[in-house]
């Protein structure tokens, strides 16, 4: 039997095995996972022999999740490092089948079961026929992304089998992607030391998730040169409120929190272009009311929150200009209701006019009054901080913080309600020369197994790639932690961080986080390994 059809056995049967393991985002299950995957690779010839170069790296919670590091050694300093998330999202929609969610070959034919049992949709005709063909195969984190840490650990011990390697190959495995990142980023904030306990260099980086094609497969065989950034601005909007009966003797936050909505939600010019792609536009993740009953008074606050993916922007763009369109809105939102009120009156009124401050300005002005208001903030912080949404945690904070400073409105308080994750690229890494290489070692994989792969530049799913091999600029951290309400998430990243040049390499296949995910196992199991260790390997040699 070649190597290649031993790498493919091995990384199916342990895609298998690993989805057979529950692991879902902030579960005991979770926590479990590490030492599950620890003592699989404790078993295998390499490390029964080395055993101190698998270990585990403590990243959050209770029960106590950690990430999973296992180093194979060869020659000279030089090091790559693989790494994927073994975490998944929730096994709920599965319904009536959740038993089987993690058992990909009983749920898979449990699936094809019911899709022909009734009339389908688009989307389940897809998938029925994709079952059908025996290329796909379904369950919860197959595809997102335990065939992606299968992949790794295939070319890991593929590469531990030779004689005398040239490099060294780190392969990480860590929690909490589909949350906030903390697997990832406690790893990041321990690779400094574990290159200095070894005394190595690391040269590049391989990400392993997935990406999905609704195609033929050819948008999912590729190899990605970086991963979208995310903001996530929000508005806490301030009205007047007044009785029904009187409207124009105040003003309804709806009002306000309307014209920001259509200024910002799905506007293309909002979009930008770099690296020969466009970011989708923003969207409106939440609207909400904040209110506990009913009365017919006007609402005074209302919490927008949104999703603002980018190709280039920084968050000083971000914020900057999310600021010049908030004004805009509210300006227009005034301007209109006190035409309103002209036209109902047959007079004109008194012009109203309002105020935007960003959080870190709210904050300021509760150090002017002085007190110990930031302390009262700073409490209620650490009582939120084990709230895993985080636009519910920054809207209360910004909601006691409002309270505190007594902002009276019309205002509109703006910052970000969660995790900023960094755009990441292999050009913005000073490594654009890596691609010719790339290039030359995916048509050789190509010809090899008589497929297409390309490159594509932005993953556009949010990943671990963000905070893998980057290294946040201070000035812009400063600026989103200053107006982040919640500590708990911000990227507190400590000094010293290790920069080098990452590209991700996964597996695809299609509607992952939905009930038909599932993977396209020809790729995934026979091209992929192979892709990856012969990319480790290239970059591995001077």
């Amino acid at each position: 039997m070649s190597q290649t059809n031993e790498t493919a056995i091995r990384a199916r049967d342990l895609s298998l095995l690993m989805t057979r393991w529950p692991s879902v985002t902030g579960t005991p299950d979770e926590a479990d996972f590490s030492e599950r995957l620890r003592a699989l690779l404790a078993e295998t010839p390499y490390f029964r022999q080395h055993p101190d170069q698998l270990f585990t790296v403590d990243s959050h919670g209770a029960p106590l999740t950690r990430n999973v590091v296992a180093l194979v050694r060869g020659k000279g300093r030089r090091m790559v490092v693989l790494a994927g998330h073994f975490d998944t999202v929730s096994i709920a929609n599965y319904g009536t089948l959740a038993a089987l969610a993690c058992d990909p070959e009983p749920l898979t034919q449990a699936l094809v079961k019911e899709l022909r049992s009734r009339p389908l949709n688009g989307a389940e005709s897809r998938a029925l026929q994709d079952f059908e063909s025996g290329d796909f195969i379904a369950g919860r984190g197959l595809l997102d992304m335990k065939s992606g840490l299968a992949a790794g650990i295939a070319a890991l011990e593929r590469f531990a089998a030779l004689e005398a390697p040239e490099g060294n190959i780190l392969f990480v495995a860590t929690p909490d992607e589909e949350n906030r990142s903390r697997g990832m980023r406690s790893l990041r904030n321990a690779l400094p030391d574990i290159a200095r306990r070894f005394d190595l260099d690391i040269v590049g980086g391989i990400n392993l998730d997935a990406s999905s094609c609704e195609r033929d497969g050819e948008e999912g065989r590729a190899v990605y040169l970086g991963s979208i950034g995310k903001f996530a601005p929000f508005a806490f909007v301030i009205g007047r409120p007044t009785h029904a009966g009187y409207p124009f003797n105040g003003t309804s936050a709806h009002r306000i929190s309307a014209e920001i909505v259509r200024a910002m939600d799905t506007v293309p010019e909002l979009s930008d272009d770099a690296f020969g792609e466009r970011s989708p536009p923003p969207v409106c993740l939440e609207a909400r009311d904040i209110r506990d009953g009913y009365d017919v008074t006007t609402p005074d606050r209302v919490w927008l929150s949104f999703n603002w993916l980018t190709h280039r922007r920084s968050a000083t763009d971000i914020l900057g200009e999310f600021r010049t369109l908030v004004t805009g809105a509210l300006k227009t939102a005034l301007e209109t209701q006190d035409a309103h009120q002209a036209r109902y009156r047959n007079r004109a009124g008194a012009r109203t006019d309002g105020t935007v401050l960003t959080y870190a300005e709210l904050l300021e002005r509760l150090k002017t009054r002085g007190g110990d208001a930031l302390e009262r903030l700073a409490a209620l912080d650490r009582a939120l901080s084990g709230g895993t949404d985080p636009l519910k945690v920054s809207r209360e904070i910004v909601a006691a913080a409002a309270t505190e400073a007594g902002v009276e409105g019309p205002a509109v308080v703006i910052g970000f309600g969660s995790l900023h994750y960094p755009l990441v690229h292999l050009e913005r890494a000073g490594a654009g020369d890596r691609q010719a290489r790339l290039q030359r070692v995916m048509a050789d994989i190509a010809e090899r197994h008589g497929t297409s792969i390309k490159f594509k530049q932005i993953f556009a799913g949010i990943s671990d790639m963000s905070f893998f091999g980057h290294r946040p600029e201070a000035g812009e951290a400063g600026l989103l932690a200053a107006n982040t309400p919640s500590a708990a998430f911000t990227d507190d990243a400590p000094e010293g961080l290790l920069a080098f040049p990452t590209v991700n390499i996964g597996p695809w296949g299609r509607d992952y986080h939905q009930k038909w995910e599932r993977v396209h196992a020809p790729y995934t199991f026979t091209v992929l390994p192979d892709l990856v260790y012969e990319t480790m390997v290239d970059w591995l040699s001077a």
